[in-house]
């Protein structure tokens, strides 16, 4: 009987053994296609910016002219997406401290205002509450004491 539960127990515990080697191999393989797929891609544009740089050397300086226009017209326009885009960070940046000066700020002095109600408050309670039940009980104690002092046999 004792040769029937162990064999039964070593199957369930080779099965999930193979299921989960079988995901991590499948997911390393894909992290390192994904590595090889970038180093290639980067290698390609390397290449071509190589190859470009010593076809334009190479040809006469009328092509030469004409790509180093087009490049200063790309370079122009990009330097118009960035100050659009930089001006567009500004503007987040003043309606963000727009933000915490009308909206937040007033809600953080509304909690602080708050908090310093509820100190006076709690400060209230403990001086007009706890301590006359802490004296009234201490005076309690005392007549218990006395109480117990006249009359030992009570207990």
């Amino acid at each position: 009987m004792s040769e029937e539960p162990q064999p039964a127990s070593a199957e369930p515990t080779s099965q999930p053994s193979t299921a989960v080697p079988e995901s991590a191999p499948s997911e390393r393989s894909r992290e390192n296609r994904r590595a090889a797929g970038i180093i290639a891609a980067v290698v390609v544009i390397v290449l071509l910016m190589i190859g470009g740089i010593v076809l334009l050397a190479l040809s006469p300086e009328s092509t030469t002219a004409k790509v180093r226009d087009i490049f200063i017209i790309i370079m122009a326009l990009e330097s118009l997406v960035l100050g659009v885009a930089v001006i567009v960070l500004i503007i987040q940046v003043a309606t963000l401290i727009n933000l915490l000066q009308n909206e937040i700020k007033p809600i953080l002095d509304s909690t602080n205002e708050t908090v310093n109600h509820l100190r006076g408050t709690t400060q209230f309670l403990s001086n007009n509450l706890v301590e006359p039940v802490l004296k009234l009980n201490e005076y309690l104690a005392g007549l218990r004491k006395l109480f117990d002092f006249i009359r030992p046999d009570r207990r």
